[in-house]
């Protein structure tokens, strides 16, 4: 199940949204602009939770939580995750104001990386990727537009179906594949850090609730 676009009106401009984007794409161009030292800068920035916990951690180790949100391991990482965070993450832009939203996705990601942290302590394999940040942002989106539709791409097989849903059935799906996977894994099974995707979208529900309350309905100005 893809989840194609939102029908979802905006009344803002999502400034922040946008630059994220930006801001992931950039270093992505930057990372394989360095050819063969690509997967050496990944080793050196990436957050590795053995690190983190080892004894005589150093500020580098934890600035490495922020950094691996903005960094990815491949062009379809990083395609999927921005268009996760292109259609969820505008609506909850507009709802939060664009201040309150950047500091949501930062903590977010925050929140899931430490989730990966705990869930795998002694892992040696480098986390990278925005998901446990926009994790976060789908499970504000779902406690603040639980009926909003979404268009999604269905496949069966060789066939593909496009159909409407609500956002509650898209990403309450969406999050029981995450913990179920999560609960069969190791904490980055298959290379996926489970546990970073479940914390981002746990503490994205928790905090919609008092990040997202700020606006009242307006006009559209902006369509979704």
């Amino acid at each position: 199940m893809i989840p194609l676009r939102d029908l979802n009106p905006r009344r803002t401009f999502p400034a922040v949204t946008i630059g994220l984007i930006l801001i992931n794409v950039l270093a992505f161009l930057y990372q394989i602009s360095l050819g063969a030292g690509f997967e050496r800068f990944i080793m050196r920035s990436a957050f590795i939770p053995d690190e983190f916990f080892a004894p005589g951690g150093t500020a580098a180790d934890a600035r490495s939580i922020l950094v691996s949100m903005f960094l990815h391991g491949g062009i379809m990482h990083l395609g999927g995750n921005m268009l996760y965070l292109w259609i969820f993450g505008d609506n909850v832009e507009d709802r939060m104001g664009h201040v309150l939203y950047l500091i949501f996705y930062l903590l977010s990601g925050v929140a899931a990386t430490l989730a990966h942290a705990f869930s795998a302590p002694h892992s040696t394999i480098p986390a990278v990727g925005a998901s446990g940040a926009i994790s976060g942002v789908l499970g504000a989106y779902l406690i603040l537009f639980p009926g909003a539709r979404v268009m999604t791409l269905i496949p069966f097989g060789f066939y593909m179906r496009m159909t409407e849903m609500p956002a509650i059935v898209v990403l309450g799906l969406w999050f029981v594949l995450q913990f179920l996977s999560g609960l069969v894994g190791d904490g980055a099974g298959g290379g996926v850090a489970w546990w970073a995707h479940i914390g981002g979208f746990v503490f994205g529900v928790g905090l919609a609730f008092l990040f997202g309350r700020r606006r009242s309905p307006s006009q559209v100005r902006w369509s979704a």
